[in-house]
């Protein structure tokens, strides 16, 4: 299986080190001397990482052949991808990779279906699970342990406790507090 593990960013330096957006959160496995990765374009690639390092907070690195600030900016957008065996887990029971959460059943705690995982966004400050709403619509869901209770990947099924207004948008709260307001003009 194939799994995105980083994105190139812009050139830094001269020497053809390029800044990489890490998309793995297993980045010293995935991306360490010696890496071979594919590319998106798959043209650019594949890609052999000569050597890394972590400079103000971003993850540096050089590839074979890319010697000089024209051949790294040239990457620039490039897709890193690591082929992965689909039955490899983190060595840590909490963490999950994202292929194995897509298209989980979510649920609430009592039961409630709410959809689908669709999507998984790694922000900087957290990930989001992007689920597809039986209803049609669509709503974030912040991957913390305090919403979502449980990973059941045998039922295929995440478990969370959505604090009041994250799945409804807070439409009810809207809704019941207008019609309040009416309901004391009226009287």
């Amino acid at each position: 299986m194939q799994l995105v593990v980083g994105r190139i960013g812009r050139a830094h330096g001269i020497k053809g080190e390029v800044t990489v957006e890490v998309r793995t959160d297993e980045p010293e496995l995935r991306l360490g001397p010696g890496a071979v990765l594919a590319t998106d374009p798959a043209g650019v690639g594949p890609l052999t990482i000569e050597t890394g390092r972590v400079h103000s907070g971003r993850l540096l690195l050089r590839f074979a052949g890319v010697g000089d600030r024209n051949a790294a900016e040239a990457l620039r957008n490039t897709l890193l991808i690591a082929d992965v065996d689909p039955d490899e887990t983190p060595e840590d029971p909490e963490e999950f990779y994202d292929h194995q959460l897509m298209d989980l059943e979510v649920v609430t705690v009592d039961g409630t279906v709410i959809g689908r995982i669709a999507e998984i966004s790694h922000l900087p400050s957290q990930d989001l699970f992007i689920v597809e709403r039986e209803d049609g619509g669509e709503v974030m869901i912040p991957f913390v342990s305090e919403i979502v209770t449980e990973i059941d990947l045998e039922a295929q099924r995440a478990v969370v406790d959505p604090p009041r207004g994250l799945i409804d948008g807070g439409e009810a709260e809207v809704a019941s507090s207008r019609d309040a307001e009416q309901g004391e003009g009226d009287a």
